[in-house]
């Protein structure tokens, strides 16, 4: 979506990479602050509830593609790890921490897959996140079961952390394209504006 609007008003390579940056930069430290809030809100058990680290990415890669979805991925929950590490309980925990990365990586992988159908109609986000989810929740599940004899994760207790997180991922299937649909027709009110 963002891709085609920079193409559209021509602007330059290295001008849209600035973009990219700002807006990825935004978006990881949305999902560096949004579990910070639910924790303060809801308390500890709002990020599994809740899920608020994945919206953020979920948007990264329906906005501006698979290369930027997965680079968002993968550095929020690292940057969050390493901002809270000072604290009591670092955010992701270390034992989740690896299997976060690929998850959210995946997210950003797949939703940025079908970044380019959005941007030509924006309520393809919502099959966009439904399958973001579900593919990402079971890459989830796989890793965890390949390396359940090394870690203190097994696939009983991540099923039950996605039961947990129901609520969030239903949030995020109606949340995300909704805030797609918007952006779009910014974008649209935007290009018109300017002719």
């Amino acid at each position: 979506m963002i891709e085609k609007l920079l193409e559209r008003k021509k602007i330059a390579v290295k001008t849209k990479i600035t973009i990219k940056t700002l807006i990825s930069t935004a978006l990881i430290a949305a999902s560096v602050i949004s579990p910070q809030l639910v924790h303060l809100v809801v308390g500890s058990k709002g990020g599994m509830l809740l899920l608020p680290m994945y919206l953020p990415v979920i948007i990264g890669g329906c906005i501006l593609g698979y290369k930027w979805g997965i680079m968002i991925g993968v550095l929020s929950p690292l940057t969050s790890y390493l901002l809270t590490l000072g604290g009591a309980v670092p955010m992701p925990a270390l034992t989740r921490l690896p299997f976060m990365v690929v998850e959210l990586a995946v997210f950003g992988l797949i939703s940025g897959l079908m970044s380019s159908k959005i941007a030509k109609n924006p309520i393809l986000a919502f099959p966009a996140v439904l399958t973001t989810q579900v593919v990402g929740r079971l890459v989830f599940i796989l890793t965890v079961a390949v390396f359940s004899n090394y870690t203190v994760l097994n696939v009983g207790l991540v099923y039950g952390q996605i039961i947990t997180g129901l609520v969030g991922i239903v949030v995020q299937a109606i949340l995300v394209p909704l805030i797609i649909i918007l952006l779009s027709k910014a974008c649209k009110i935007s290009e018109t504006n300017e002719k």
